[in-house]
């Protein structure tokens, strides 16, 4: 999920005045985490404590109730309302957070089941459960792949094509905030084919404009499975990061390698 967050951190100054220069500097003082990398971590610390999804959203969006940018009024009258009933979202939300269960679950089926958890709390639409799902599967299919053999693009592009039949004809407005994830996902599958590396994928990603924060941290979040991070990169994304969200970063990443090792 570091890319995801990565992505998120990178794009956080220009959510609200975006960048056209690729050339942008990946990190500078303006930039901060924000409800992107907040909620991703929420719903890894989900999967390690054995909570509920909604419930680890409420615990650590009320921990940090005012990241950079804000979050949307719905989520955040979710957050803190006495009852938290879903309000039939489909904002790209569902799709910025949902990556941790790509990583931790073994077989499409569960991966799909738990994306579609994540997304039911606030996200109830069936686009916003289809988004969750289509990144998560993206995700699951692009890390367990056979990578001697198998061309990640032609796999990216059928499973983008099953959750979205125009993708391949789809066209997209540089700059447009979208916000939704019938825009904004199919986007980031399309930025992510055109890129060669990662860094590559979240430079394309900010440069583009829109929902800068959000459209990075789903490309970052896909291009994780299949490009390596520089260790360089991801410490830097880490500086801007509190002790408690670093600390669900390791963990997560520990209990990854654990479950690898019990799946021989």
């Amino acid at each position: 999920m570091i890319g995801a967050i990565i992505g998120d951190i990178a794009g956080s100054r220009f959510e609200f005045d975006n960048t056209f220069d690729y050339q942008f500097d990946l990190f500078s003082p303006k930039c901060d985490y924000t409800d992107d990398t907040i909620c991703t971590v929420a719903i890894a610390d989900a999967l390690l404590q054995g909570k509920s999804f909604s419930s680890s959203l409420v615990k650590w969006c009320q921990q940090y109730p005012r990241p950079l940018g804000g979050y949307g009024s719905l989520y955040r009258q979710w957050v803190f309302s006495d009852q938290h009933t879903s309000y039939g979202s489909w904002g790209n939300g569902a799709a910025m957070r949902v990556s941790p269960v790509a990583w931790y679950y073994s077989s499409l089926q569960q991966v799909l089941t738990a994306a579609r958890e994540t997304a039911l709390p606030t996200h109830d639409h069936p686009e916003g459960i289809k988004g969750a799902q289509a990144v998560a599967h993206v995700i699951y299919a692009l890390h367990t792949r056979d990578k001697s053999s198998e061309d990640w693009a032609p796999l990216l592009t059928k499973i983008a094509t099953h959750y979205y039949p125009d993708f391949k004809s789809r066209i997209f407005t540089r700059g447009y905030f979208d916000g939704s994830c019938m825009g904004d996902v199919p986007l980031a599958f399309r930025l992510v084919l055109t890129s060669s590396d990662f860094e590559d994928a979240i430079r394309r990603a900010i440069s583009w404009g829109g929902d800068s924060d959000t459209i990075g941290a789903i490309v970052g979040s896909v291009a994780e499975a299949i490009w390596q991070i520089s260790a360089e990169m991801e410490q830097k994304a880490l500086t801007y990061l509190p002790t408690p969200i670093k600390q669900v970063i390791k963990d997560f990443d520990k209990r990854l390698q654990a479950l690898q090792v019990q799946r021989g």
